[in-house]
């Protein structure tokens, strides 16, 4: 009778610990100190956004708690030491939540406990000493937290029992390993790097006979290997990676652990031979050695580790062999082999052409930094698996073979430092996935082939120090891709800049410097708002220094040195804050040198080689710049000088005609509550810091990555909103220099309204700039969805406002795709971006990531301006596209809508600590439709059809099934427009149309 007891438990407790209700029971008689334990544990919840607790309260199950399985519920609060009370639990598990503090030593009191996670939180201090009272303890995982302080002695007590898997990973635990982990005969798994454990790995580890895990990576052991760890027949994985071990691995290592499927060494200071015995742990498919000083040649027999799918000996001081790298045709056997790493060595030999007979899956082929020569294979076309070659600084000659256009899935090429010769072929156009090209110090000759602007996601171009002649092509530096560097210094290019410099409007570093480039500077290179470092020098550039660049205040070098440029110095250069270097000199320029800003330096600027200059401050030893002389003036004949008096006269009464003529005009023409380009208020910095209680943080209502929002009083009755931009975050002038150029072509009533901006400079002689617009009472969305510590007594979002906000942002964003004379891109839409005001009208907001499409229109490319370098907008709302080439896109806004849409009605951030391993918002979601969508929602839109005071058993079925069909059809908008593939997703005038059609239909049947 008891064994049948027992079983009816066993099998209780399985099912309830995996259902919905996250709790299970044994059959014991009713306790009401269960309950009030979890009623304290649901109080000490800051968050329970999953409402996961919501029916405690009531609950009376007539039993003790056996399993608290809360993993992954967005909890966010403390542990209660009343968890101490359950002492029928056997299993608790919180992982993956937001819970903070101590773990409570109460839990020592839990003398049934077997399964202990608390991983994944932010859990801190030390670790309880008294977890050694649950003697019955199999699986103790901890890892991932903040918990500091050495491993409890004490704990000793459990590892000598039944523990079986051991993990304290991830956190910043300190002191030495502890020798008597050694007496753990039942463990199976050790975990405990990244932390901060110091001193040798303790030899004892060695008698722990059933382990198949040890992972000591990321800290700071010293010393050897124990060759007691190689009495670990067990041991399946081996991982001691960055650390400051030392020695030699035993030759015979791959018969003293022959199960051994991952080894991992890298980033040490291990020495000696490979042990050429390691090809007979025949189940190893991870080999990294990496980072060491390894000696001798390369085991031949590495080829016959058939599962091996990634090997790395780089930088260490291998040799090849009198058979050279023919080594490497032995890997022809690794059929799985996808990363291939001996970059970094010393290996002298050609490629052999069976490199090409390497598998398919071969996606990285480093072999960098050697001694290699010979040509480059034309056979390695075959390798069309392929991602990264890098084979630079190397000797290899001859021409990049015309085949490899054929590798479309290579990303990065890098064969930069050898001595390839020829022209660089045209078929790499084809290679369209291609990020980084690197072809730099060889010697490549013939043109810049056009066909690479095909390569539409390039971020760098780097073909310096080659012997490249002809023009270079529109196509290839009008790519809008290029976001790190172009660089094509060193060569001997003819021709003008082409004005399509401007569309690389992300880019950071341009050097065109010594070549034989003519024609004047192109004003489109102002465009190029992100630019840091731009070298012009040694060409045969002329003209003057042009206006336009004074948009370039990001550059902190900038070399125009050794070409014909003539007129004076721009002054503007007095205000480009960050510019560390100027350099004008052997130029033709003249005037008067400025004596503000970088002038006042001149370490860091250099005007040599220009005769005709003068003034500028006194260390420069520059001539004082000459008054006009009027005695030239009383030599003219007085007829000259009638004439010119009576002109300017003229010209002077002219322009007092104008002006009255205008002033009448305006003055008969009716006021507009919009404002244009003349109608800006004024405002000064002194009358923002006044507005703001001087920047006080009690007025800060918001903070992003390029300012900070303050909430104000402007004139003493008008609420605003003051964005301070910090000048010192990289790319905030050229958010502001975008908001300002968007805000001032858009008017809609879901838009967030500016009321004027402010350029000055404050009282410490700083530059200054911040936008102002009209206050939102009701903040933003952000907040609404996911209130804070301080907000947690606010409403919640009922299912008509959700809709209502969702329609409004709809609106905004459809307006600026389709009913702006020129299509914007927001580039950055997201709750927190999204306000609402006292009607609870939402308003798009924040243009710093806008951008004109130029395609849009026939708008001339240097209207066209971007914001941002590399991946634009916010992580876990930007679209997959934008992380292979950083280009903006009507359909990127309308990914970040449906992620928008998604949130609002799950109440579900896309960055949750449940998405991992590819599962999205978007996968969650799309799940979900083929099953029950009322359990993904945010729990308080279920009063719709769970109204208050009707018990479970009294749902209102119609209301259900209506409401059911409406929240599919706003799922499956919200999925359609998040297709990874932009052309499958949904455009935002369709999305608009079926989320009003929604509206109707729930304004039809009265939710």
């Amino acid at each position: 009778m008891n064994f049948i007891s027992a079983f009816v438990s066993l099998i209780l407790f399985i099912h309830q610990t995996h259902s919905s209700t996250c709790i299970a029971y044994a059959s014991y008689p009713e306790n009401e100190i269960d309950r009030a334990a979890l009623l304290a544990f649901k109080d000490k919840m800051i968050e329970d956004s999953q409402g996961i607790m919501s029916s405690w309260n009531n609950h009376r199950h007539a039993g003790r708690v056996t399993a608290l399985d809360l993993e992954s519920q967005k909890l966010i609060g403390t542990i209660p030491p009343d968890i101490g009370n359950l002492t029928f639990l056997r299993r608790i598990n919180l992982m993956a939540n937001r819970l903070r503090g101590n773990i409570p030593k109460e839990i020592g009191r839990l003398f049934r406990l077997k399964t202990l996670i608390l991983s994944n939180n932010e859990l801190g201090g030390e670790i309880p000493r008294n977890l050694s009272s649950c003697v019955g303890m199999q699986y103790l995982n901890l890892q991932q937290n903040r918990l500091s302080g050495r491993i409890p002695g004490e704990l000793r007590y459990l590892v000598e029992r039944e523990l079986i898997v051991f993990r304290v990973a991830k956190n910043d635990l300190t002191g030495e390993i502890p020798s008597w982990l050694g007496n753990g005969s039942s463990l199976t798994e050790l975990h405990m790097g990244e932390n901060d454990l110091k001193g040798p790995i303790p030899a004892e580890l060695g008698r722990i006979s059933k382990l198949k895990i040890l992972i000591l990576h990321f800290n700071n052991l010293t010393g050897c290997i124990p060759s007691s760890v190689y009495n670990l027949t067990s041991l399946v994985g081996l991982d001691v990676a960055d650390n400051s071990l030392h020695g030699e691995i035993p030759s015979e290592i791959g018969n003293y652990l022959p199960h051994l499927q991952g080894l991992c060494l890298e980033d040490n200071r291990f020495s000696g031979q490979v042990p050429h015995s390691l090809p007979n742990a025949t189940g190893l498919d991870v080999l990294s050695l990496g980072f060491n000083s390894f000696t001798g040649n390369v085991p031949a027999n590495l080829g016959n580790l058939r599962n091996l799918a990634e090997i790395s000996f780089s930088y260490n001081q291998l040799q090849t062999g009198y058979d050279g790298l023919s080594f490497l045709t032995g890997f022809t056997n690794c059929t799985k082999l996808e990363e291939l790493d001996f970059g970094h060595n010393k290996f002298i030999g050609e490629i052999p052409a069976s490199i090409a007979n390497l598998t398919n899956t071969l996606r990285w082929l480093l072999l960098g930094s050697n001694q290699i020569t010979g040509n480059i294979p034309p056979e390695i076309e075959k390798l069309n698996g392929l991602q990264i070659l890098a084979l630079y600084n190397n000797s290899i000659s001859g021409e990049i073979p015309h085949g490899i256009g054929k590798l479309k899935n290579l990303t990065y090429l890098y064969l930069w430092g050898n001595s390839i010769s020829g022209a660089i072929p045209s078929s790499l156009g084809n290679v369209t996935q291609l990020l980084h090209l690197e072809l730099q110090c060889n010697q490549l000759e013939g043109d810049i082939p056009p066909s690479l602007g095909w390569c539409q996601k390039l971020q760098s171009l780097n073909l310096t120090y080659n012997n490249l002649n002809g023009t270079i092509p529109k196509e290839v530096i009008g790519l809008s891709s290029l976001s790190l560097f172009f660089e094509v210094a060193e060569n001997s290019l003819t021709g003008p800049l082409p004005l399509e410099v401007g569309n690389m409007s992300q880019i950071v570093n341009v050097d065109l410097s010594n070549n034989r480039l003519t024609g004047e500077i192109p004003s489109t290179l102002s465009q190029c708002l992100m630019l840091q470092n731009l070298s012009m020098a040694g060409n045969l550039f002329e003209g003057s220094i042009p206006p336009s660049l004074r948009t370039l205040i990001g550059l902190q070098y900038l070399d125009l040195s050794r070409n014909r440029l003539s007129g004076q110095i721009p002054v503007y250069f007095e205000n480009f804050t960050v510019l560390e270097a100027l350099n004008l000199s052997f130029n033709s320029l003249e005037g008067e040198v400025p004596q503000e800003g970088i002038f006042r330096d001149t370490k860091r600027i250099s005007i040599i080689g220009n005769k005709d200059l003068c003034g500028g401050i006194k260390k420069l030893g520059l001539p004082v710049c000459k008054v006009h002389d009027m005695k030239k003036w009383r030599k003219l004949p007085k007829l000259k000088v009638s004439i010119a008096v009576t002109i300017s006269f003229l010209i002077v009464l002219a322009c007092l005609i104008v002006v009255v003529y205008r002033r009448r005009k305006s003055a008969t023409r009716p006021s507009t509550a919009l404002p244009t380009k003349e109608g800006f208020q004024k405002v000064s910095y002194a009358k923002l810091r006044q507005a703001t209680d001087e920047f006080s943080p009690s007025n800060l209502i918001g903070q992003g990555s390029h300012g900070s929002v303050y909430r104000g009083m402007l004139d003493g009755n008008q609420p605003v909103a003051v964005k301070v931009l910090n000048l010192r975050q990289k790319g905030a002038f050229k958010s502001f220099f975008a908001e300002c150029e968007a805000l001032r072509n858009i008017r809609h009533r879901n838009l967030v309204n500016i009321i004027t901006v402010c350029s000055s400079i404050d009282f410490i002689g700083t530059e200054f700039k911040a936008l102002v617009y009209d206050l939102m009472q009701n903040g933003s969305l952000e907040q609404w969805l996911h209130p804070g510590e301080n907000q947690l007594d606010m409403p919640k979002l009922s299912l008509r406002q959700r809709l209502d906000i969702a329609i409004d942002a709809a609106f905004a964003i459809e307006y600026l795709h389709h009913h702006c004379q020129t299509s914007i891109v927001h580039g950055d839409l997201k709750p927190s971006n999204v306000l609402l005001d006292h009607d609870m009208v939402a308003r798009v907001c924040d243009f710093g990531l806008a951008r004109f499409l130029c395609g849009s229109t026939n708008l001339d490319a240097s209207q066209c301006q971007a914001s941002s370098s590399g991946l634009k907008g916010t992580i876990g709302y930007v679209a997959p596209e934008y992380g292979l080439d950083g280009t903006s896109s009507l359909q990127g806004d309308v990914y970040s809508f449906r992620i928008l849409l998604l949130e609002m009605f799950t109440g579900i951030r896309p960055t949750d600590v449940m998405f991992e391993d590819g599962w999205t918002l978007h996968e969650f979601v799309k799940t979900a439709q083929n099953k029950s969508l009322l359990k993904i929602l945010d729990p308080s839109l279920l009063s719709v059809v769970y109204p208050a005071g009707i018990g479970d058993g009294q749902i209102n079925e119609a209301n259900m099934v209506r409401f059911e069909e409406n929240i599919a059809e706003i799922m499956r908008i919200g999925v359609l427009c998040s297709m990874k593939l932009q052309n499958e997703r949904m455009d935002m005038t369709h999305a608009l149309s079926k989320l009003v059609a929604v509206r109707e239909k729930f304004l039809k049947h009265g939710m």
